[in-house]
């Protein structure tokens, strides 16, 4: 089975195998997950259960796939302005960088009411503290020039929200924006599914709020439409979806055609996800997209050089970055036992395990499917330069046994000894001994 992660690879494969095989193929698509925004999609489309939420992922012995990098982050800004050039209606925008071009970023709005906002990589901005003792990355206001003394604030200091670091995020770019006023919230989402072997659209009257809230209190309040990959959104699902939103009259007309816009964004950027919430009707008779969160294929980088050379890396930890650059999944955590595993559920048990018998797991490692040398001594590099790591526990599948190696690191960043075990049944079962490595240099 060969597994797509975006409707472009699906649509190209697609169209070779009906001219060389015919019909007599299966097709599956992937669905990325990419934290909790994804999860809240596919957990209205499943069913709409969270706990269903451990059927999205596939099983690794029943397809294979390119292995996954690490996930664009885009700023919110860079993603409006993805919209933006697909002709998806939002609020009218300037970017600065400084307290002077936010000044003139709001005098040049002439808007009756403006929204500044700090850019982070994280959630939770309004109710977040800034160490310049301003409270709020969001602020709402009818005078422009107090723009100017709000991102004097803002521009240069961490603000901290639930989402970051006790010393929180520095603040480097402001979002200058037109505030509009939101008569009723809608949410809407196109998302690759695997059940359906594509794209779908997920939407919901009820938006602004947690959609899984929705999900389970109300669940038929969730519409789903599947989306034919070679016809794309056709004209009547549009129609229907914009009316299932509760959109009247005229908007209906407008939020059908902002829906075929955001399938136009969601295959040019390769997307995984486009998510907007809230998808918002205004006083004055427009719909806007006034939150959205875009996922991409990252298998797609190659044809996407624009959009991944927008990707802020300032934000991420340094240790999380150069793991990135060798396609490794990073994690660090607190503890002082190192783990380094192939997969990411080994990878969770082997954390578990370790806290379960009384050590501190010090990261979570993926090396992923397909590691080569390289990756492996990059991967050892990073985790024994960890002034913490006091060992590293190598845990790996291959076919139905599982293999540790434990090594204590040295006081100058290398390994000292090792100790390696193997076992055909539940990894803890070989574990269980190792945890007991605590060695601090």
């Amino acid at each position: 089975m060969i597994i797509f992660s975006n409707v472009n690879a699906l649509k190209t494969y697609r169209r070779y195998e009906l001219r060389t095989h015919g019909s007599d193929v299966i097709f599956t698509s992937v669905l990325r997950v990419n934290m909790a925004a994804s999860m809240v999609s596919q957990a209205a489309l499943r069913g709409l259960q969270l706990s269903s939420s451990k059927h999205l992922f596939l099983d690794k012995f029943k397809g294979s796939r390119l292995s996954s990098r690490r996930w664009l982050n885009l700023q919110e800004y860079q993603s409006k302005k993805l919209m933006e050039q697909s002709g998806v209606a939002v609020q009218r925008f300037y970017v600065a960088d400084t307290a002077s071009e936010a000044l003139e970023a709001a005098k040049r709005l002439n808007a009756k009411e403006i929204v500044l906002k700090a850019q982070i990589l994280a959630g939770g901005r309004g109710k977040g503290v800034f160490d310049s003792g301003l409270k709020g990355g969001v602020h709402l206001t009818k005078d422009p020039t107090v723009v100017g003394d709000l991102a004097k604030k803002m521009l240069g200091f961490n603000l901290s929200t639930k989402q970051t670091p006790k010393e929180g995020v520095k603040v480097k770019t402001v979002m200058v924006a037109e505030a509009l006023d939101i008569t009723r919230e809608t949410y809407f989402a196109i998302l690759m599914d695997r059940s359906c072997n594509g794209p779908v659209m997920v939407g919901s009257p009820q938006g602004g709020m947690d959609i899984e809230e929705v999900a389970a209190s109300t669940p038929e309040l969730i519409f789903k439409e599947v989306i034919d990959i070679f016809e794309g959104v056709r004209e009547d699902q549009a129609l229907r979806m914009a009316s299932n939103l509760g959109f009247k009259g005229p908007l209906e007309r407008q939020a059908a055609d902002q829906i075929k816009k955001l399938y136009d964004l969601f295959l040019k950027v390769d997307a995984t996800q486009v998510e907007v919430n809230p998808l918002g009707e205004t006083p004055e008779g427009q719909v806007v997209c006034f939150d959205a969160k875009i996922n991409f294929d990252d298998n797609a980088e190659f044809r996407q050089k624009a959009v991944f050379a927008m990707d802020d890396m300032s934000e991420s930890d340094p240790t999380e970055s150069e793991a990135a650059k060798w396609d490794l999944k990073y994690i660090g955590l607190d503890g002082n036992i190192a783990c380094f595993v192939n997969g990411a559920g080994l990878a969770m048990a082997t954390c578990d395990i370790i806290d379960l018998h009384g050590g501190k797991p010090a990261n979570f490692l993926d090396l992923g499917g397909g590691v080569q040398e390289r990756q492996v001594y990059e991967a050892f590099k990073l985790l024994t330069a960890d002034p913490k790591c006091g060992g590293v526990i190598v845990t790996c599948r291959r076919a139905e046994c599982f293999h540790t190696l434990c090594c204590v690191a040295d006081g100058d960043g290398g390994v000292r000894s090792a100790e390696a075990s193997q076992s055909g049944g539940h990894p803890g079962e070989h574990l269980r001994g190792h945890c007991e490595l605590r060695h601090h240099r």
